[in-house]
């Protein structure tokens, strides 16, 4: 038993918060407010979009399921970082390692993907309207999600085989609050080369390729909306693409920060923070800015409240 290889090795403690001290419950009551509304939120949103038949339009369908993939992608961090918080627990299995890579890499690469079909759907709106529901018909929206989903858990199974095919035989502590790749990667002992390039090539193809096709739908969409002849038209033509835009800056800024480096740059309290962006503020940013600025999404809430008063009385 003089070495330690991924076969036997035990778990992992995370450190992530560590250093803050007593702060750390002060962290889980702000981290959990903001866990509350963005569950509320998102399940809000799903409710309304599925109960009122005004919104059973692609646009709204492909939001319901990114509300849905960033609340399944929360659920496989936040509440495992509020008990370490709160209880001040920061052990994990190898296989809750494991696991927990999986599931939120899967959910953030289907978030990419999500994205990219929801810069096409606007791209059909805004280019081809006359064409918008032959283009967007149910079965092409249903294959769309699901191309999504079934990509999405495809590279993150990649990503976590790449990290855990290697032996880990030094440290077991994780500098973050989960396990993220670029952490657990630090890990590794022996020569992770090929790994680090794995991990690159699989986070380049996620990024670029959905990155890609928004970068198009929205040439396309630019070279449209100049076309308009009024402001006021261009005006509204851009307003049903903000908030989309929003989020893709959010979302791609933020994974390609965390992913598109070397390990060598790798820094604590630095990207503990981008991590907080993207798994509790970003998560909360796609109901407020995509969804509660909506004036449909929002008649259909008053709708939907008004319907809850007049049932309880």
């Amino acid at each position: 038993m003089g070495h330690t290889n991924a076969t036997c090795w035990k778990g992992f403690v995370f450190l992530g918060f560590s250093s803050f001290g007593d702060l750390q419950l002060l962290l889980f009551a702000l981290f959990l407010s903001l866990y509350l509304i963005t569950l509320t939120s998102n399940f809000f949103i799903i409710i309304v979009i599925r109960l009122d038949t005004h919104l059973h339009t692609p646009m709204y369908l492909f939001l319901s399921f990114l509300s849905f993939s960033e609340t399944c992608y929360t659920l496989g961090i936040i509440p495992r970082m509020l008990v370490g918080l709160a209880l001040r627990v920061q052990a994990i299995s190898y296989v809750g390692c494991a696991a927990q890579m999986f599931f939120s890499a899967s959910w953030a690469c289907t978030n990419c993907f999500l994205l990219a079909v929801m810069g096409f759907d606007r791209y059909v709106a805004i280019c081809a309207p006359l064409h918008y529901a032959s283009r967007m018909s149910p079965t092409i929206c249903a294959q769309l999600i699901s191309i999504s989903f079934v990509s999405g858990y495809f590279f993150g199974l990649g990503m976590t085989l790449v990290i855990f095919r290697l032996s880990f035989c030094s440290s077991h502590e994780i500098q973050h609050f989960f396990c993220d790749t670029p952490p657990v990667l630090s890990l590794a002992c022996g020569d992770t080369g090929l790994s680090e390039l794995g991990i690159l090539i699989l986070s380049l193809l996620v990024l670029l390729i959905s990155f890609f096709f928004i970068t198009i739908s929205y040439a396309y969409i630019l070279a449209a909306i100049l076309r308009i002849p009024s402001a006021a038209g261009q005006k509204k033509a851009f307003s049903t693409c903000a908030s989309h835009l929003t989020v893709v800056v959010i979302h791609y800024g933020c994974a390609s920060f965390m992913y598109l480096r070397p390990k060598a740059s790798y820094s604590l309290e630095r990207d503990q923070l981008i991590a907080v962006t993207y798994t509790v503020v970003t998560p909360l940013l796609n109901p407020i800015v995509y969804s509660l600025r909506n004036r449909a999404v929002q008649a259909a809430m008053r709708n939907a409240f008004r319907g809850s008063l007049l049932g309880k009385g």
